[in-house]
Order: C-alpha cells, then structure tokens, then sequence
C-alpha cells in the first residue's frame, strides 16, 4: 500500500454533498463537528495472482472526499474511529450505516469518517438502484467547483488500495499536523464499516487487503451480497450487477482481525443469496441474521417513504438496535474484549422445492437474531416481497398487518401484549443484540393501539 495520504479542508460553495434522509443526532448540541476534507494521495491497482493474493499493476494518483464527524475534545472520545466506505449504489455517494448507527456513534463518543472510496462518489455515475434520489454523471467538481475542484479519482481499480491508504493517514492525527482530520484526537482503533455494495467491497478487502495493509482493527460488514466485489478497472466503476452472478465466497479463515456481518432477511435470499456463503463462526468471525428485516427500512428512508412508490409500507423492523449493539461488540472485541454472542441463522424451508423461509403462525421468519417486533408481533416484517415490484422495494421489504382475530387470539387485551412486549425486549438487551441504552427507544416501538381490548 502506498503511504501518505495528504488532507485539505473543503469549505464554501453549496456545503457537503451527501445524500441522507434522516438527520440524526444535534452534532452540535452533543459536543461533535462536521468537517469535510480532500484526501490526496497515490493508490495502487491489483489483479488476481492465485487465491487469496494480489500483485501490483500499477500506481495513479487521487483526490477523493472524506468526511469527517468527530468529538471536538479528546475528552469525549472514546478512541475508536469508524470508518465507512460510503456507499454509491444511488449513484451518488451515501452513509447508510452512520443513519444507523449515529446514535451509538454520538452518546458513544466516537469519530465517525465517511470515504468516498469508489470512483462513482467523485465522478458520478448512474448508479445500481433507481429511485433513492437523482443520479447524475456529472462529477462533484462540475456540481460544485468552489467546494470540489481539483478532486477526481482514478477508477475503482484503486479503491481498496485508497480505502487503505485513508485509514493509515487516519491512525496518527498528532503526527501529521494541524491540517489533520482528527487533529486532538487520541486514536487507538479503527474499525471499517460498509453496507450493501460496499459491504461487497469490503468482503474483498477482508479476503485480500485486511492482513496485508494490516489498518484496521475490526470489520463490519452488512448486508452482503454471496460474492464479493470484483477488483475493478481502471478509469471506471465496476459493475455491481455482476456481482450476484458469481460463485460464493466466504471469509477467509486466517483473518488476523475480527469481522462482524449481519444480514437481513433480504440478503439471505432473493438475488443476493446469502444463505450459499454461510460459515461456521470463529474466535475472529460472527455472523448474525436479523429476523424481521430487509436491506433498507423505514429508518433510512424517514419521511421520504412515499417517493419509492411501492405497493405496501416498507419494512419497520428493528435492524437499527441490533447494528449498534454489533457495533459495540465489535469495538470491544477488537480491544481484546469477549467474542460477541452467537446467533442461530434464519431458518430456511427444507420441504419446499425453492430456497424459502419457514414462517411461523403469524408470518415471520423463524430463527436468527431476535427483536421485540418479532417475538411480540402485531405486523408481519418481511425481507421479502417478490419480483413484481420495482428494485428499490424489493430491497425496502415490506410491513403488513396481522388480522384483528389472530392479534385477539394471540392477546388477550393490551396489557398483556405490553407485558409481553417488554419481556421480548429484556430478553434481546439480555441476549446482548439490543444495547440497555437502547432499551426506551424499542420499548417507544410497541404497538399497543393495534391489539383489540
């Protein structure tokens, strides 16, 4: 990997371009700074050269966009950086993981740091979903030239060798001078995150950069597809489409590093196909399944639900407490801490000629990490809702309603379904896939008005 990755601070024009559609936390109010940043530097492209190894092609430069959300104070920070590969399926660079997580990143004290590692972050593109937004190929420079002039990156050949490159520069901020992102700070552990296509991406670090890079101290990796990410080309974005066509892989087995995946309902099946990469957990790999869960809910989308467009309420399921409790897990394990608690996988029908569920009588799935809204169920939460719907809602799931007569067969009034409610949310935060700080929060998601009285 080449070192050295130089840091410029970007200011002015129409600010920080970044698609979200949910705020988060008051970083202000809760003693935090925004700051973006050119990171400026030479990466290395690779090819295949046996399994599990790489030789170098060749050398470009870069100019890519880092963002940065961190403690003002090294007082309020708790040593550990996240660092996410920002995810560019809108065509367009995202954060779905700091919507996530940003409230376990906050009351938490960590430092957050979004790279734009692909090539479609800077230089646009279509991108591999419709309906989240408008892609464009126009680059950030040509969108705003006071703010972004002069970034530009060389293809996605390079992104891993970037990504890696960022996170070294990141290790030691008292090093490298005032100009520094993390300036003040006194870091001790950086953890790479990704979700979706850069979970996919970050699937192919882990197998072939993690060790040898040798950064970062834990993987987070949600929402994968069977495959990895290819290596890429030079000059381009790769293709995430071609990435469901292709065989299995799982993580290596020698990983000096933890790496934490959690997939949802929707990862396990339709075209990413999961279930064919499963493996067995390790000292240094956990795999949890969520129950109740698609790629994308309601939480990430917010208020903005009705511009998807599709036929039934997308998912409302509990995947964002069971992230942050990983998240947790994770940085403590990478600090030598106890490996994070085991969970069975999704259940999957071995009676049925296709890969299916097995449901229960309600309609969710059986098996895998489980949450309140599925142990105490006034809705069916699916991942799953077919190949008749535009993309983007196959990947937002689906909530529907469970019949008054089984939700009156099942309660025998509100009381007992809140009783119930609680007892499955002491049982999660028990279990450890729910955070005690999290407790008010999935309580405040009980459905008490539904249950007939």
């Amino acid at each position: 990997m080449t070192a050295g990755v130089d840091f410029t601070e970007l200011t002015g024009g129409g600010g920080c371009s970044i698609m979200s559609a949910t705020p988060g936390p008051d970083l202000e109010a809760n003693g935090f700074q925004e700051n973006e940043y050119a990171a400026s530097g030479v990466a290395t492209r690779y090819a295949h050269a046996g399994p599990g190894s790489v030789v170098p092609l060749g050398e470009d430069k870069f100019a890519t966009r880092v963002l940065v959300r961190r403690p003002r104070l090294d007082a309020d920070f708790n040593g550990t950086v996240v660092v996410e590969w920002l995810n560019v399926s809108s065509g367009s660079d995202a954060a779905p993981e700091y919507t996530y997580l940003a409230e376990e990143l906050v009351r938490g004290g960590y430092a957050w740091v979004g790279v734009s590692a692909q090539y479609t972050g800077v230089m646009g593109g279509s991108g591999s979903v419709g309906g989240l937004g408008e892609s464009t190929t126009a680059t950030l420079a040509a969108k705003d030239p006071e703010r972004y002039s002069g970034l530009h990156h060389p293809g996605d050949a390079y992104s891993y060798d970037l990504f890696g490159a960022v996170g070294r520069s990141l290790q030691l901020p008292s090093a490298a001078g005032a100009g520094h992102p993390l300036r003040g700070l006194s870091v001790r552990r950086l953890l790479a995150v990704g979700e979706s296509q850069s979970a996919m991406a970050l699937t192919t670090y882990a197998n072939l950069f993690a060790a040898e890079h040798a950064v970062f101290d834990g993987l987070l990796i949600h929402s994968r597809a069977a495959a990895g990410l290819s290596l890429g080309e030079a000059g381009t974005a790769i293709d995430v489409d071609t990435v469901f066509a292709q065989e299995p892989v799982t993580i290596r087995t020698d990983l000096p590093i933890p790496a934490f995946i959690v997939q949802t309902e929707t990862d396990v099946l339709t075209n990413f196909r999961f279930y064919r990469a499963r493996q067995p957990d390790t000292d240094r790999l956990r795999v949890w399944e969520i129950a109740g869960t698609s790629h994308a809910d309601l939480h990430q989308i917010g208020p903005y639900e009705h511009m998807l467009g599709c036929p039934t309420p997308v998912n409302r399921g509990q995947q964002r407490f069971v992230l942050r409790a990983a998240l947790r897990h994770l940085r403590d394990w990478a600090d030598g801490g106890p490996v994070p608690p085991a969970a069975a996988p999704l259940e999957l029908d071995d009676v049925s000629d296709t890969t299916q569920f097995a449901l229960d009588e309600v309609g969710n799935v059986r098996g895998g990490v489980r949450t309140p809204c599925v142990d105490a169920p006034t809705e069916i939460l699916s991942g799953i809702v077919g190949d008749d719907v535009p993309r983007i809602c196959v990947l937002f799931g689906s909530t529907l309603p469970i019949a008054p007569e089984i939700l009156a067969s099942r309660y025998t009034g509100r009381a007992d379904y809140e009783q119930r409610y609680r007892a499955a949310t002491t049982a999660a935060v028990q279990a450890g896939f729910i955070l005690a700080a999290d407790r008010d929060e999935a309580l405040a998601d009980a459905r008490p008005d539904v249950i007939p009285d």
